[in-house]
């Protein structure tokens, strides 16, 4: 079958895949992040800003991503904003620098508080065992990072799916019940938007196994798809949510919540270790990220990225998201994330759509000069 070649999977499947893993671990792991750009809004109005907005903004800039950088062979943000932004392409490394450090705040509080609520070990400890599995992780390369995160997603789908039925079985009568109230709660659609923006700026940790794209149908195609495979899993865990709402919204880790509460202790611990994983496997993209754009620098120069300076960057990274992580995962959330989308719409969204406006325009007019000549 046409699904299972090499090379199919590596154009059209696996940068949805990557992207998936690469937004997991902030955007929707804990649940943190569903509760407070979502479900807070009502279960209706969170699902409608999930499907109309969240999904649509994805799939739609995902594809004009891969497209540009295809085009101009830019797999590292470095090259890619260089591309888009010309001499401003600085102004958004200084927000990714920021956000990047956000995220693994995020991820290190989110782990943090699973070690200390759920294992009963120190706060530290969780935060200091995950950043340095994501150290380890970036001194790997390329190859084996896509097949982790690759790997790891087909996981995610399974203990969600698993979880998707438990739920329904147990409280099937009390998730339809809470979405037959049809709660819309205004601000769901500018929700929607800021949750897109800001994961969206996570595509720079795609871009390294986008060099398998050789077409503008592989690109657009693998775009749109990307979208759709980066929200199942979400989807997959928001209505399981549902069936706990509205005290799951106050929850920090929703995630945790539902599954212990279900009362199944094998799948509770199971989803300790696979959330753990994604928390890992979101930061490893991201720093690689960052290794990837000097690694580029560094070979325009002639020269080679040191194998020693991949976890020696990663380490910097981390000690910083270190004491940044004890500010809390719901005030990281609400206020980090709420804030930085916007610097990502001005100098990341509205510059790829302006593009992507002028190829078109630019294409018919050159088609209707051809057609009167």
């Amino acid at each position: 079958m046409f699904i299972l070649d090499r090379s199919f999977f590596r154009r059209y499947l696996l940068p949805g895949f990557v992207f998936q893993s690469v937004i997991i671990g902030g955007g929707y792991g804990t649940g943190r992040e569903l509760g407070e750009f979502f479900l807070q809004y009502g279960v209706l109005g969170g699902l409608l800003g999930m499907v109309l907005i969240t999904t649509v903004m994805w799939s739609v800039f995902l594809a004009l991503t891969f497209e540009f950088s295809r085009l101009f062979r830019a797999f590292d943000y470095r090259a890619f904003f260089k591309q888009l932004l010309g001499p401003g392409w600085i102004i958004f490394e200084e927000i990714y620098a920021i956000y990047l450090l956000l995220v693994l705040a995020v991820i290190g509080a989110a782990s943090g508080e699973l070690f200390q609520d759920y294992f009963n070990l120190p706060y530290m400890q969780g935060v200091v065992l995950m950043l340095a599995a994501v150290g380890i992780l970036t001194f790997i390369g390329s190859g084996l990072i896509e097949k982790f995160l690759s790997i790891w997603s087909f996981v995610l789908y399974g203990i969600y799916t698993v979880f998707l039925v438990v739920t329904l079985m147990k409280l099937g009568s009390v998730v339809q019940e809470n979405f037959a109230r049809s709660e819309i709660k205004p601000g769901w659609a500018v929700s929607g938007f800021k949750y897109a923006f800001y994961n969206l700026a996570n595509v720079m940790g795609v871009l390294f196994c986008l060099r398998h794209l050789q077409t503008r149908k592989q690109a657009v195609s693998a775009g749109l798809m990307a979208g759709v495979i980066g929200i199942v899993p979400a989807l997959l865990f928001y209505i399981p949510l549902v069936g706990y709402y509205p005290a799951v919204v106050e929850q920090a880790v929703p995630s945790a919540f539902v599954f212990r509460e279900s009362g199944i202790k094998v799948l509770f611990i199971i989803f300790q270790i696979i959330l753990f994983g994604t928390l890992i496997e979101t930061g490893t993209a991201l720093i690689h990220a960052v290794n990837e754009r000097i690694h580029a620098a560094l070979q325009a120069q002639e020269r080679r990225l040191p194998r020693w300076l991949r976890p020696a960057i990663a380490i910097v990274f981390l000690l910083i998201a270190v004491a940044a992580s004890r500010f809390g995962l719901k005030d990281l959330i609400a206020k980090g994330y709420g804030t930085i989308c916007w610097g990502f719409f001005f100098v990341f969204l509205l510059p790829l759509a302006n593009w992507w406006l002028y190829r078109m325009i630019k294409s018919r007019s050159a088609a209707q000069t051809g057609a009167k000549t």
